[in-house]
């Protein structure tokens, strides 16, 4: 049976561990030594693992308790001018999601649009109807997993949490994946209250439902922004970004699913999220 909700919140680095030197599989272990408990895989520059692979490691994820997601390469543009680009971005979602599904993956987190001078309600009728044809080609393949357009940091790229919650209504396996750092950023700034956050979760628990909280795909890290959005992911203790305070609003919601680390220091944030999120 494919991973659809978690018993708790759990964190984990944007990929291999820095501090650890081998593979993907061998990380698995480590991430569990180091107290942690989840891993996103990266295949930002292309889907390398192989079913193979994908099979041990999802007997490594289930020996070691770590959830695995992915993050689907960055070549994705569901509003590209071009047919054959929307088709190449639509075939690198189907494939992440299906070698993550293979290792046991829970959901496969992408970039999913830019605006290039259309209208939000146009790009988002573009990205229905593209996600649609993602789930007709992994029912297909016999893939049930979530599908997660991310939020984005700028406000020249789609993403916002409105477009993000509309799609996901309107479509089976597909919820969003909230960055926060991306949403602090994209309103350069703003969200970086806990009656800020509260209200994020109140607007996405209402149009997607209670259960919903409980398979959240959470990403989190410092950040570098202006009043044209994100720059640059730091580090959390070099970043304006009230992590107790966001821990806690996930917390009082009884939040479950996986926070991951995008920080430079991929596996030192995750840790310290874990040990203060369980301190609250």
């Amino acid at each position: 049976m494919p991973v659809k909700e978690l018993d708790r919140l759990r964190f984990g680095p944007a990929g291999i561990p820095n501090s650890y030197n081998g593979s993907s599989e061998g990380a698995i272990q480590y991430v569990k030594e180091i107290g942690l408990d989840a891993m996103e895989l990266e295949f930002v520059r292309g889907v390398w693992l192989k079913k193979e692979r994908a099979d041990v490691m999802k007997e490594l994820a289930k020996k070691y308790d770590v959830v695995l997601t992915a993050h689907a390469p960055y070549y994705i543009n569901l509003n590209a001018k071009e047919k054959k680009k929307i088709e190449a971005s639509i075939k690198r979602i189907v494939d992440s999601a299906e070698v993550l599904y293979h290792a046991g993956g829970f959901s496969v987190v992408f970039h999913p649009a830019f605006y290039l001078g259309d209208s939000s309600k146009d790009v988002t009728e573009k990205v229905i109807n593209a996600l649609k044809e993602v789930n007709r080609q992994l029912e297909e393949k016999g893939v049930d997993i979530w599908v997660r357009p991310e939020l984005m940091g700028k406000p020249t790229q789609w993403g916002s949490l409105e477009e993000l919650l509309e799609v996901s209504s309107e479509l089976e396996n597909v919820e969003p994946a909230i960055d926060f750092a991306h949403l602090h950023a994209r309103h350069a700034g703003r969200f970086n209250t806990e009656d800020e956050w509260r209200k994020v979760l109140e607007v996405y628990e209402n149009i997607l439902g209670t259960d919903s909280l409980k398979r959240m795909h959470i990403h989190i890290s410092g950040i570098n922004y202006t009043r044209k959005g994100e720059r640059n992911h730091v580090n959390l203790r070099e970043s304006d970004l009230r992590i107790r305070e966001l821990l806690n609003v996930l917390k009082e919601f009884d939040v479950r699913g996986v926070v991951i680390s995008e920080s430079p220091n991929i596996e030192e944030d995750a840790k310290f999220m874990k040990e203060l999120y369980h301190s609250l």
